[in-house]
């Protein structure tokens, strides 16, 4: 159906400004591959792989099939004292690829979920250790760890929080890593790793021992790319350990190959005790997440329960482990696997950011950053914050390409399967329309 005949009065679209939405609507009809087609027949070029879901890119048969397949045998299963066989061959499916000892897998629906049920599994584990005083989190300014109460209470871009802070949980926020002097550059920065220190200062001024976990996502995705210092994740692991405090990382942007290893953990060579993934893990085909621990934070719990005939850990949701988001799940690992697509990104990775920072000297740039497949675009600022983001983002639907803005900069992070001409075609685009002088 066109936009122009589509009655836009009942949905409530989520991080939009739906007054403008209705007045001058953007919308999707069909994908394949690195392109969407708009209900006008309009190609739209994917460059942040929808919100960086779809690596393995849209349209996959060998996905949509097992979908199919698990529908017709087992559509619904509670997990509530119940199972399915597909989630335990999930579990270990993970656990082949996840960082070494992460290997206990707790499933959900989305990433926020995940980063909920992490704060939950490291409360009980505390508490299961006779430290229920534990139960401070750190996280980090202009870090995101999605939109429940507690990743809510976890993030650091103030929007996200303003509105809500009656309901929050207590945490405290380390700084950002970005400083002036990293301005336009390409992979880790050499300077910034003493940051990390701002984690041992926070354990001396509240006290080690009422703080359960630190939150990190190894590259700050959403507010646009922000790459860890050289020795900075090194240093928050070790002042951690120090403390006892659990490392938690947040990949949901970051996991399945964005960084051209499995995960960014194993890519900077830091082992969290908890790690939350979501997006790419069905390629966005099925909404499904995952926290994964050790085997110590599980057996803590389990053991704490005793001989109690009750659930160790009083949490879960009604589509956890879902069979056909399983299946779809399985159905992307096998296409992860196959076609060797976490190696595609590492060895696509050093033209993709070639050619993003061939945009630096282009009026509406101010600074360029990338690791992996994705990379970061901040851009001039216009007389009210995100402003000119809204503008921009526009403007590149406007001329055939998709890309994720916050506030004032843009997230591009193609998929592994675009091809040297696509992502030419893509920084063209980006190009042209960074190079206009005004924006309106």
């Amino acid at each position: 159906m066109p936009a122009a005949q589509t009655n836009f009065a009942h949905h409530w679209m989520p991080f939009t400004n739906n007054r403008l939405f209705r007045e001058t609507p953007q919308m999707f009809a069909r994908a394949e591959g690195v392109h969407y087609v708009t209900p006008e027949g309009d190609t739209i070029l994917d460059g942040s792989s929808g919100l960086f879901c779809t690596p393995a890119g849209h349209g996959r048969r060998e996905i949509a099939d097992a979908v199919h397949a698990q529908l017709m045998t087992l559509d619904y299963t509670p997990h509530f004292q119940r199972g399915a066989p597909i989630s335990f061959t999930l579990a270990e499916r993970l656990a082949e690829i996840l960082p070494e000892g992460l290997d206990r897998v707790f499933f959900a629906s989305s990433g926020s979920e995940a980063v909920d049920s992490a704060m939950k599994i490291c409360l009980t584990y505390h508490r299961a250790r006779g430290e229920g005083q534990r139960s401070r989190f750190v996280s980090r300014n202009w870090g995101y760890h999605g939109v429940n109460l507690g990743g809510t209470s976890l993030a650091g871009m103030v929007n996200n929080r303003r509105e809500f802070s009656g309901v929050t949980c207590d945490v405290v926020h380390m700084r950002h890593t970005w400083t002036e002097e990293q301005r336009y550059t390409c992979g880790q920065p050499e300077t910034g790793a003493e940051l990390a220190d701002d984690l041992e200062e926070i354990c001396r001024t509240f006290g080690a021992d009422t703080i359960a976990g630190v939150f990190v996502e190894p590259i700050a995705g959403s507010i646009g790319t922000i790459v860890p210092p050289k020795g900075y994740l090194e240093r928050l692991r070790a002042i951690a350990d120090k403390y006892g405090l659990l490392l938690i990382f947040d990949e949901v942007i970051t996991g399945f190959g964005r960084t051209g290893s499995a995960f960014a953990g194993q890519e900077f060579s830091v082992t969290p005790d908890v790690m939350t993934m979501a997006k790419a893990l069905t390629n966005g085909a099925v909404p499904m997440s995952a926290v994964a621990t050790t085997a110590k934070i599980q057996d803590a719990i389990f053991a704490a329960a005793g001989e109690a005939d009750r659930p160790e850990l009083f949490h879960g949701y009604t589509y956890s482990a879902h069979p056909v988001a399983c299946a779809a799940a399985l159905a992307t690992l096998d296409v992860y696997r196959d076609e060797k697509l976490f190696d595609r990104a590492r060895d696509l990775s050093p033209r993709f950011l070639d050619l993003i920072f061939g945009l630096r000297n282009l009026p509406q740039v101010v600074d360029l950053r990338g690791y992996g497949m994705m990379a970061g675009i901040q851009l001039a600022p216009a007389d009210k914050p995100g402003l000119k983001g809204s503008l921009v983002q526009r403007a590149l639907f406007d001329a055939g390409l998709h890309v994720k803005a916050t506030g004032d900069a843009l997230i591009v992070a193609p998929a592994f399967v675009a091809t040297d001409g696509e992502l030419e075609q893509m920084t063209d685009i980006l190009r042209r329309v960074l190079g206009r002088a005004e924006l309106h």
